[in-house]
């Protein structure tokens, strides 16, 4: 079908049409050589079996026929030869329609190779590089910074350098010659290089972009990733040991001089564009109004969650681990869930469906240099609490470079804000739709409370408000999940008998 494909030329990605070719060229081994004249020719037969194709190659007019179809080399060299290629954006997530456009890596005029970074956009709060798929060079971009961008629409013009260029060239004729004279068995297909690693280390394309654009070795760039990764931070951390750097990228010095007016004596007014997470959070905020919320309020002792914390910390080997209040909390709002699955649900207006979902995806939200993002701990329900921990650290530590991916930040089912980490007693969340319910939990405090002996005692008390979608819930639902999660969190110790 693939062959039948580039035959017609209907197999629109070149890259892999050469693959395909230069695979096939290396792959055949001809058997009995035909000289006929000045004319030579090589034919090969390979018979129905279990590791080769059933199909002859024929080297004097350089194509290649199967029995039932067929496709010409020539096929594989149409598209394209030097032209100029229009780059659209592609789809980058499902129900994606749009992304903003956040910055350039390239210019017009550049030579790009294949895999190499192109522009930085951002679709529903993630942020996505987009790479050449091409080798050329810059002919137009199309697109400013902060531009939104229509999937579909052309991003930029690439002109294209030759589909096969003169090494490709050399190198396939020696292979058309080895069949010749050789007779040389099938080569290894694994000949592709690998896109993740370059010179024995491993980095991305972005990385190893911006260790060229200082002039560094990638070689020569301490690795802080897991399995030896090289991040974006060690080389600029390196960049700034040698002296090629001596502050902060130019992107957070922009950021600073766009607030820093706004601050002191300068009083004149000043325009700010909404981006990225701001211009993303105007949108679901504008969808979140439409719907009729209630909200519940409710107290919970944390006494218990406050000696089950300072124990975790006692008994902490490992100093990259923080233990903090917010995964025991998500843990026993997981265990609440399980009784009332209708806070873990989604809303279809269109369909006046309520889909029940199985997983325990549970947002969390925070606040970033580059505004409100929740992304969300997958299957909390099969996690454990120091699973949940780590979980929430990484999501916590891509969220303030701006580095959370898709996955992190979509399929969530019920929200937390964690307002208390910076202050206030409790707000009043909006849903985050599709999802029907939200909770706020303010800061722990300790107030005079009764004891049940009629004596006044200290108590930790932590006050939250569950927003939730008043089409799906009411108000009963919500007030039985509400004390069945509190019955977890002023009794943690309960967590052990129900955890799987």
């Amino acid at each position: 079908m693939i062959f039948r494909k580039i035959y017609q030329g209907k197999l629109r990605n070149s890259a892999v049409r050469q693959t395909i070719f230069r695979w096939f060229q290396s792959y055949v081994a001809p058997v009995t050589p035909i000289t006929a004249g000045k004319r030579i020719q090589s034919q090969v037969h390979f018979f129905r079996n279990y590791t080769t194709p059933f199909c002859s190659y024929t080297k004097s007019n350089a194509s290649c026929t199967l029995r039932g179809c067929g496709f010409s080399t020539q096929a594989a060299l149409d598209l394209p030869v030097g032209g100029i290629i229009d780059i659209p954006l592609a789809q980058t997530g499902e129900g994606i329609a749009e992304c903003e456009l956040l910055k350039w890596f390239v210019q017009e005029g550049d030579q790009v190779e294949e895999f190499q970074p192109l522009c930085e956009v951002q679709s529903d709060k993630a942020t996505i590089e987009i790479t050449s798929r091409y080798k050329g060079k810059i002919s137009q971009l199309l697109h400013v910074p902060g531009n939104i961008v229509k999937v579909g629409e052309t991003l930029l013009k690439i002109g294209v350098d030759e589909t096969l260029d003169p090494t490709e060239t050399s190198d396939s004729s020696e292979k058309m010659t080895s069949l010749e004279s050789d007779f040389s068995g099938p080569s290894d297909i694994s000949s592709v290089p690998e896109k993740t690693k370059m010179g024995g280390v491993s980095s991305t394309p972005a990385v190893r972009n911006l260790a060229k654009q200082y002039g560094l070795d990638i070689n020569d760039v301490p690795a802080t990733g897991n399995d030896g990764r090289i991040l974006k931070e060690d080389v600029i951390n390196y960049a700034m040991q040698k002296g090629l750097i001596n502050e902060a990228p130019a992107c957070a010095q922009q950021k600073r001089s766009e607030v820093s007016p706004l601050i002191g004596g300068d009083y004149e007014d000043k325009t700010l564009q909404l981006r990225g997470y701001q211009r993303a959070m105007v949108k679901s905020m504008t969808l979140a109004a439409k719907i009729p919320h209630f909200y519940y309020v409710e107290e919970m002792n944390c006494d218990a969650l406050v000696e089950l914390k300072t124990s975790f910390k006692n008994e902490n080997s490992d100093p990259e681990i923080k233990h903090t209040f917010l995964p025991v909390l998500i843990k026993s709002l997981s265990m609440a869930l399980t009784t009332h699955p209708m806070l873990n649900s989604c809303f279809s207006e269109e369909s006046y469906e309520v889909i029940l979902k199985g997983s325990h995806n549970i947002g969390i939200a925070m606040a970033t240099p580059n505004g409100l993002v929740v992304p969300n701990i997958k299957n909390v329900q099969s996690l454990s609490i120091l699973e949940i921990t780590k979980e929430l650290s990484r999501l916590q530590k891509f969220a303030k470079i701006n580095k959370l991916s898709p996955d992190d930040i979509s399929g969530g089912t019920i929200t937390l804000s964690n307002i208390g980490g910076i202050g206030g007693k409790f707000g009043s969340p909006l849903v985050n739709s599709p999802e029907v319910a939200i909770i706020a939990m303010g800061r722990i405090q300790k107030i005079p409370h009764f004891a049940e002996d009629g004596n006044v005692c200290p108590a930790s008390v932590m006050t939250i408000n569950i927003g939730a979608d008043h089409r799906v819930l009411d108000g009963a639902t919500v007030a039985r999940f509400c004390n069945d999660w509190k019955k977890f969190v002023e009794k943690p110790d309960l967590l052990l008998l129900h955890t799987r």
